[in-house]
């Protein structure tokens, strides 16, 4: 029986292994000498910026907003194609998501869309780099400057992608990025927060344990409430192994992307990705099925090969909570077209060639 394809998979060495049991056995398994080598080992990655590493990236999203001073009557402009966390830390702020279209080419937030929808209420613009692929960071800046917001990255999905020949993080304003399982690198769960220069480290310290200030007293006090989102040394160690092998897996997961341009039928209506082999980290590899495909029906066929495939994502603004707030089908033509066909393929770096040409093979088959 051939092995099952998951669409993604982790990759861990055994070097990383080896360091997770000697944190087990060090007795320190919260946050401490490896959550600050972690960041360290980041901080240079990102050119020297600070970062503090969390639990997760929607912590990281959340902090960023707080630390912006973004809240009640707040309205922060963002993308309806991606991980409802996006959108769903803006709702918890008090402030509000303006959603607008998608560029049809990149499926990332429209910036000259964007720049229509600002107006007084808007604090912030909060893009996201769908698949790993950059938002043009020199567009976005430039945008931003213009109208005095503050920029949140959601580069949940590109951490060692490149924008305008910088490393995602490396240059802009707060730069939130994940190590979920599914992550190019991963830390289990996880995340962490590139602050601009104006940001206090010792802020985002407290507000990612409750807000917590102690004294050399031994008392407590908070005069800010926080979240509980720091990270464990045993995920940081996880980190620190994954950081290493970036340009290694960045690089692998460039040449398995370039596969499947060659490998997907070009004749079968099929709608590929940006091509950029450059800037992108290929964190998925999307397609999208042609109009009024039963992709239920294709994502059951390839299950019944042995090969798994997702749906990165369903419109947000069309989630029933999301309804509620007045947004309805019909609002971003081009993020709904794209959510209803797309479709993400396997592509992570336990695969080889002939793992992406059995995929080709595969959806081959069972299109219409």
């Amino acid at each position: 029986m051939t092995d099952f394809l998951p669409f993604a998979r982790p990759s861990i060495d055994e070097a990383t292994i080896e360091q997770v049991v000697a944190v087990l056995r060090s007795g320190w398994l919260t946050g401490g000498p490896q959550v600050r080598a972690f960041e360290a080992a980041l901080a240079t990655y990102c050119g020297g910026r600070t970062v503090r590493v969390m639990n997760s990236g929607t912590a990281a999203l959340a902090l960023a907003l707080q630390l912006a001073d973004v809240g009640q009557g707040d309205v922060v402009i963002t993308t309806p194609l991606t991980w409802v966390a996006t959108a769903n830390v803006i709702v918890q702020a008090g402030a509000r998501p303006r959603f607008v279209d998608v560029d049809p080419v990149t499926r990332n937030l429209d910036l000259r869309l964007a720049a229509d929808a600002v107006t007084p209420e808007v604090r912030a613009i909060m893009p996201v780099d769908l698949a790993g692929l950059p938002v043009d960071r020199d567009a976005l800046y430039g945008l931003a400057h213009r109208h005095g917001l503050r920029v949140i990255e959601d580069a949940a999905q590109s951490f060692g992608a490149q924008s305008c020949g910088q490393p995602v993080g490396a240059t802009g304003d707060f730069v939130a990025f994940s190590f979920h399982a599914n992550k190019n690198i991963t830390t289990g769960e996880g995340g962490a927060l590139v602050l601009p220069p104006d940001m206090d480290p010792a802020r985002c310290e407290r507000l990612r344990l409750l807000g917590v200030q102690r004294f050399d007293d031994g008392t407590l006090d908070i005069d800010e409430m926080g979240f509980k989102a720091n990270m464990s040394d045993v995920a940081a160690v996880i980190g620190l192994g994954q950081l290493a092998r970036v340009a290694e897996i960045t690089q692998l997961r460039r040449m398995l992307a370039q596969d499947y341009f060659a490998g997907l039928p070009q004749d079968r209506g099929l709608v590929l990705p940006q091509a950029d082999f450059t800037g992108s980290n290929w964190h998925m590899f999307q397609v999208l099925l042609p109009d009024n495909t039963d992709r239920a029906a294709v994502i059951r066929a390839l299950r019944a090969l042995g090969i798994g495939a997702g749906v990165h994502y369903p419109a947000v603004h069309l989630y029933t909570a999301y309804r509620r707030l007045g947004y309805a089908p019909g609002d971003f033509p081009i993020a709904e077209n794209i959510a209803r066909r797309i479709l993400t393929l396997p592509l992570h770096p336990q695969m080889i060639t002939a793992d992406v040409l059995r995929v080709c093979d595969a959806l081959q088959k069972v299109l219409p």
